[in-house]
């Protein structure tokens, strides 16, 4: 089974499943988790090939889906767990919704659509496999080195929570990911089911993963869809703007604390 990271003891209130992006894991998500849990549990794990969970040779989303529901069967609640996720997790999470929906009560998905994308990870990997971990003492070498190819501060901070620097590796499997990345970017077309519960996608303003021209293969998945963006805000809107999004998931999970 996944690593999972329990925060919060268990109330009367549904329970929260966070799911990370790309080349994350649930630490990324520790300080919302910490402040989600005040009233209810938080479940956070490391998705396959990221963290401590384990390895394996595919990143299709059906099989994160499956890793999902082993997680919910085990920690879930009966009646259904209100589930979050972002980019690669979000993904991963509606493919939970369409196959699992007994699962879930509420879907939350954070700057990503149900659709094949064109973009490519593929130069962060080459970056972070470049790296000469033997020139690493401590983090501020591997930023440094990682500078040459990855100029963007915030990412490389990001991409170097992954890093273990006392074993001079990665908790990233870098050659699947590499490997799997036309998956991980794409979307099946083959989907027949639907997800009529109630779902919630929230985007950054700034964000290029999100946009209208979405909407209408969103709402024939996931009918019950409502949409809101935070402003001046890109695709890690939780990391840009963490109040303005615990603000925005506590409301959504609001409507169902009466």
């Amino acid at each position: 089974m996944l690593n999972t990271v329990i925060t919060g003891q268990a109330t009367e209130k549904t329970p929260l499943l966070i799911v990370h992006g790309l080349f994350g894991s649930a630490r990324n998500w520790g300080v919302i988790a910490k402040r989600m849990s005040h009233d209810r549990q938080v479940i956070a794990v490391d998705m396959r090939n990221h963290g401590t969970s384990f390895r394996a040779d595919s990143m299709s989303y059906t099989d994160l889906a499956d890793d999902l529901a082993e997680v919910l069967h085990a920690y879930g609640a009966p009646d259904g767990t209100h589930v979050l996720g972002h980019s690669m997790g979000g993904k991963a999470t509606m493919m939970l919704a369409l196959t699992h929906p007994e699962l879930v009560k509420s879907l939350i998905v954070a700057d990503i659509s149900p659709v094949a994308y064109e973009h490519t990870n593929k130069p962060l990997i080459d970056a972070m496999q470049a790296l000469d971990l033997s020139k690493v003492e401590k983090r501020s070498d591997a930023d440094a080195l990682l500078a040459a190819d990855v100029f963007d501060a915030g990412v490389r901070a990001f991409l170097l929570q992954s890093l273990v620097v006392k074993d001079k590796s990665w908790l990233l499997n870098l050659q699947v990911l590499e490997d799997e990345m036309p998956k991980i970017v794409g979307w099946p077309d083959d989907i027949t089911s639907v997800f009529d519960k109630d779902t919630f996608f929230l985007s950054g303003a700034e964000s290029s993963y999100v946009s209208r021209d979405h909407r209408a293969a969103t709402k024939d998945l996931f009918p019950k869809a409502k949409f809101a963006s935070l402003p001046d805000t890109g695709h890690w809107l939780h990391a840009e703007k963490p109040r303005e999004f615990e603000a925005a998931l506590t409301a959504w999970l609001s409507r169902y604390d009466d």
